[in-house]
């Protein structure tokens, strides 16, 4: 599963469990509306599973490798 995924806090952990504030700040998630971007691996996807009616998650392409450009002389 290469790429990345764009993940979104939309609700408030307030009133919910533990384990939940936990996973959204494992997520490094500090608010409603703050965003990061986490590789797309099967740790991250099942962390954003328990937690899936607090967060939006957009999947986001695998960037093309670049080659490094030569210097002219």
């Amino acid at each position: 599963m290469p790429g990345r995924l764009r993940v979104t806090q939309t609700k408030s952990t307030i009133s919910h469990i533990a384990r939940n504030r936990g996973t959204i700040r494992a997520l490094g998630l500090h608010g409603i509306g703050s965003t990061v971007e986490l590789p797309d691996n099967p740790a991250v996807r099942g962390m954003v599973r328990q937690v899936r009616f607090l967060v939006e998650v957009e999947e986001l392409p695998e960037a093309p490798a670049t080659t490094p450009e030569k210097k002219k002389a």
